[in-house]
């Protein structure tokens, strides 16, 4: 059973809209999303937001894929080196569905940008997904496929798992806004999903590529070697 609709209310002119999942009729629920790349990348040594990888940079994958999602709003929240990747991006971020929030406390973790991102979003979508901007082997279909099972459930977060090991990115409705913008430090929200179990949806997924994030130089060329050898 999707949210009922007193949490559904939506500000900005984003309504409930009917769609059809696995020929089955289903409410939309406006659903922001929230990228999360203010990082330092001090694992990597440089910003890993400009690397390379084929003919674009990491996060304009990951953007690319949310734009072409079923997500009503996109939020970039950017902090090291935002100067440099506003202009790496340039008229992409002329997109309408896109707005980009500048967190110059980057360095107190990644909660601080997880707020700053949800502040921007919160009176107006009755639900937000937290994706990552080092991920740029998500795909529009993996996020699609999330956003049509967390509409189709009564669960108040949905995450994908694989083989039983929980991934990003993350699905949270309206009645954990407050919970969320009283995390403190760089944990993130895991410690929000493990302390509640029973409003946790876990979507089994079969493709972790989708799901790699990279952290070290080490994973990069590994990434790199991997699209190698499925051309």
């Amino acid at each position: 059973m999707p949210l009922p609709l007193s949490d559904m209310q939506c500000g900005s002119g984003f309504q409930p809209r009917i769609i059809y999942f696995d020929n089955i009729m289903i409410q939309e629920i406006p659903t922001a999303g929230i990228i999360l790349a203010a990082g330092e990348s001090t694992r990597f040594g440089r910003s890993k937001q400009l690397l390379r990888l084929n003919d674009r940079c990491l996060i304009e994958w990951v953007l690319a894929a949310a734009l072409n999602s079923k997500l009503s709003r996109i939020v970039l929240v950017l902090g090291y080196a935002h100067q440099k990747i506003l202009y790496t991006l340039g008229e992409k971020l002329q997109h309408s569905k896109v707005s980009v929030e500048i967190n110059l406390q980057f360095k107190k973790g990644q909660s601080h940008s997880l707020r700053a991102g949800l502040s921007k979003v919160k009176d107006d979508f009755p639900a937000v997904m937290f994706l990552l901007g080092d991920q740029p082997m998500l795909n529009t279909a993996t996020i699609n496929i999330l956003l049509e099972r967390f509409w189709t459930d009564d669960k108040d977060i949905c995450v994908p798992i694989y083989r039983g090991k929980r991934k990003t990115p993350a699905i949270f409705s309206r009645r954990f806004y407050t919970q969320l913008m009283d995390i403190k430090g760089d944990t993130g929200a895991r410690q929000l999903i493990d302390d509640n179990p029973d409003r946790v949806l876990a979507v089994e997924m079969d493709n972790p590529i989708c799901f790699f994030d990279i952290d070290t130089q080490q994973d990069f060329e590994s990434l790199k070697k991997q699209l190698e050898k499925s051309k």
